[in-house]
């Protein structure tokens, strides 16, 4: 594949916006996690072919990017659905009871961690931490923060996201 071909595979507004990131770091590639975050909010998650043409646009190898975007928790490198539910099974979260949280849950969505509902509306996913100490135990769906969250309170979140 050619380096115009490997390009082509992000549309014109997603190299337009990762260009303008890229002009107020002091190296392309310090661009990288706001790149990944551009084509994953266009796009949901980031795919092989994306990985490549981002990492050929700042200057760098698909390896090195693809390092960067594996260490991220919210950079996601497969389909996910709608909405990603992320219970966090931090130490303050897991003795405030993130164990009977994830399984509350898993209960309302009918999927464990890692699965996607068949309708793609919800993909749930543990997280090592989302800094929430104080409002254990703590979920997130998509980019908001829910905590401290009890069993009872979940129909009322879950419901807010179509």
């Amino acid at each position: 594949m050619s380096e115009v071909e490997f390009i082509e595979v992000l549309s014109n507004e997603e190299i337009d916006l990762i260009e303008e990131a890229a002009s107020h770091v002091p190296d392309r590639p310090s661009a990288a996690i706001e790149a990944l975050q551009i084509v994953q909010e266009k796009r949901g998650w980031i795919s092989d072919q994306s990985i490549g043409a981002i990492a050929r646009l700042l200057g760098m190898s698909a390896a090195e990017l693809d390092s960067i975007a594996t260490f991220y928790n919210l950079i996601f490198r497969q389909p996910v659905g709608r909405h990603v539910v992320m219970v966090c099974d931090s130490v303050s979260c897991y003795v405030m009871g993130c164990d009977n949280l994830r399984v509350a849950v898993e209960d309302s969505i009918g999927v464990k961690p890692g699965e996607t509902t068949a309708d793609d509306r919800f993909t749930l996913l543990p997280i090592v931490c989302l800094g929430a100490c104080d409002r254990a135990p703590a979920m997130m769906i998509d980019d908001q923060l829910f905590g401290p969250v009890k069993a009872d309170d979940l129909p009322g979140i879950l419901e807010q996201f179509e």
